[in-house]
């Protein structure tokens, strides 16, 4: 690999795969090789890797896309979030989050009960308002409930901190295990809630309905 070119060795041979944008394969790298690769329809070299910002190759390796690390459990209505070894480094990862995460809430139709897996995640104090404001909006349109946990002492300060800054229920967990049972256990007081609240609008658009019967 050079900032030319990529060339890669193939049963046929060495093959020229990728070019970078503006290079003349024949002028810019035939005329100065000592050997013809072959050449077939090479494609452009990932224009990333000229850029400065770090090219988020952790995501990539991983092979683990944000959309990729969503998953909805229709039975419990619970939406599960997998953020180990994501980076959020730039506002552009914080707006990646919260359009993918809103994109799944939109096509549940619902709040939901959120358990998210932080460990081995980073995020950079650059971006750490912008994306704990983020989560406070999630949370406030498409969350019912929210349960957190990391293996890091670190990463559970900060994400306390940062949900207490924002009058946020810091449920934050070190194990899998103890967010799940705290999800749980929310589950069946936001559904009590939510029945004595139904209870009640009923019983008073009952009375409402009596009295104007009574009139």
């Amino acid at each position: 690999m050079t900032e030319r070119c990529v060339s890669q060795r193939s049963k046929r041979g060495m093959e020229l795969i990728e070019v970078a944008s503006g290079i003349d394969v024949e002028r810019d790298i035939l005329a100065r090789m000592d050997f013809e690769p072959i050449v077939d329809n090479p494609r452009p070299m990932d224009l990333r890797i000229f850029d400065d910002p770090p090219m988020g190759l952790e995501q990539v390796l991983l092979g683990l896309g944000m959309r990729e690390r969503l998953a909805y459990d229709e039975t419990r209505n619970t939406l599960f979030i997998n953020f180990e070894g994501f980076h959020i480094r730039t506002t552009d990862d914080v707006e990646l989050v919260r359009r993918e995460v809103e994109r799944t809430g939109r096509a549940i139709g619902n709040k939901v009960h959120l358990v998210a897996n932080y460990d081995g995640c980073d995020i950079d104090p650059m971006v750490a308002d912008a994306y704990f404001s983020m989560i406070t909006y999630m949370q406030s349109r498409y969350y019912e409930t929210a349960s957190r946990y990391t293996r890091s002492a670190f990463m559970r300060l900060k994400l306390g901190a940062g949900l207490k800054d924002r009058d946020v229920a810091p449920h934050v967990f070190e194990t899998r295990q103890e967010a799940h049972a705290a999800a749980d256990r929310l589950i069946p007081s936001v559904l009590r809630v939510h029945i004595q609240r139904t209870v009640s609008q009923v019983s008073r658009s009952g009375f409402q309905k009596l009295n104007r019967d009574l009139a």
